[in-house]
């Protein structure tokens, strides 16, 4: 990778450093403020920075976003030694942190959730960078809960039910979604093909065995359909057993680790299964489908069941329990959906009217009112 820690700043353009990650609930959303942030001055730059884990490096490499690393653990959820371990690595992380911020000179930095976000934004703080946070999920995570007294603004994709947040650094703007998907948007019409009936099978960014186990169990059960297409992105262990199970059972189908055109993956499916990750949901309220939520019960706070539950509760998504979850039950409301077409396209306009499509332009709107009050950079 170039370097890109050329300390002079464009003339005219502005600097923002996005910080954190690990995920693609993380990730994408920094994705989509770093895209609202370019387009507003051709000469605005965003770097990136996070832990180096595969998923990040993969993405930002293809999307030809620069980007830097930090060498940083996560506490939660692990055992003591891990966690020892862990924060000896923290003082390090902050150093490099400071280090980065020294030399890219940001005018601001946006911290989006994860661990790698936490030193990112501590450095920035302690150097006098304007710091503002966005959590992705219905309950925040350590992270942000932890940043959220240095920060100057917390961007919310949920209304703050759990009180974490003050409310006069809050704002509300939704979680924002990438432009591939914006540009799908309203227009996301499914290819005409009336005879065919699109399931898209979606676990996330690492996959989810448990979907992928409960839908060979249901292909038992629908295989037979008439017009049934499946595309299912499985991750990386489960592709060849999955791919194998549709081929034996006879369905048409689409299998693939992971999809990089989501945009069009969204604009074939009539229904989708997923986990109820903040940037999934969002993109769901985006295009506008319906969709059967199975949240990942090992979440933080089991904050993926509070995210699928705000569209549950307004009619937009159905959800299965992981702990209910098996390939008789997948097969049963696959196929009611299927038969049930008014039912399908309710749920899919009620999805849009949850919808932010300015989340992104909003998130940037407000940071550069943060700048233009403290021009020099400087906190207060």
């Amino acid at each position: 990778m170039a370097s890109v820690l050329e300390p002079s700043e464009p003339a005219n353009g502005r600097r923002m450093i996005v910080a954190g990650g690990g995920t693609g609930g993380h990730l994408f959303p920094g994705i989509a403020v770093a895209q609202a942030f370019r387009a507003r001055h051709p000469r605005n730059h965003v770097l990136f920075v996070n832990a180096g884990r595969p998923l990040e490096k993969d993405v930002l490499t293809r999307l030809g976003w620069p980007f830097e690393t930090i060498r940083i653990e996560g506490l939660k959820g692990r055992g003591v030694w891990n966690q020892i371990r862990a924060l000896f690595k923290l003082p390090w992380a902050i150093w490099r942190s400071r280090q980065i911020i020294t030399t890219y000179s940001p005018d601001a930095v946006l911290g989006v959730g994860g661990y790698s976000a936490g030193p990112v934004v501590l450095a920035a703080w302690l150097s006098g960078i304007p710091t503002v946070l966005h959590e992705q999920n219905q309950l925040p995570g350590m992270t942000n809960r932890m940043l959220r007294r240095i920060v100057r603004r917390v961007y919310l994709s949920f209304a703050d039910r759990s009180g974490r947040f003050a409310t006069d650094k809050t704002i509300l703007t939704g979680n924002p979604v990438r432009d591939e998907i914006l540009k799908l948007g309203a227009h996301a019409q499914r290819p005409d093909k009336p005879e065919a009936f699109t399931v898209l099978i979606l676990g996330g960014s690492q996959g989810a065995h448990a979907i992928n186990q409960a839908m060979v169990e249901a292909l038992a059960h629908i295989a037979g359909a008439p017009g049934l297409r499946v595309v299912h992105q499985t991750g990386r262990e489960d592709e060849g057993y999955v791919s194998q199970a549709y081929a034996e059972a006879g369905t048409s189908a689409v299998v693939q680790a992971f999809f990089n055109d989501m945009a069009e993956r969204y604009r074939q499916a009539d229904v989708i299964v997923c986990r109820a990750g903040a940037t999934t949901v969002a993109e769901i309220t985006i295009v506008g489908r319906a969709a059967i939520f199975v949240p990942f019960p090992h979440a933080a706070d089991d904050h993926q069941t509070s995210n699928a539950q705000a569209l549950v509760e307004a009619g937009a998504a159905q959800m299965i329990r992981q702990a209910d979850l098996n390939g008789t039950l997948l097969a049963e409301a696959i196929m009611a959906l299927m038969h049930d077409h008014a039912k399908r396209s309710a749920m899919a306009a009620k999805a849009l009217t949850l919808g932010h499509p300015d989340a992104a332009q909003a998130i940037v709107r407000d940071i550069y009112r943060l700048l233009e009050t403290n021009p020099d950079g400087q906190t207060g």
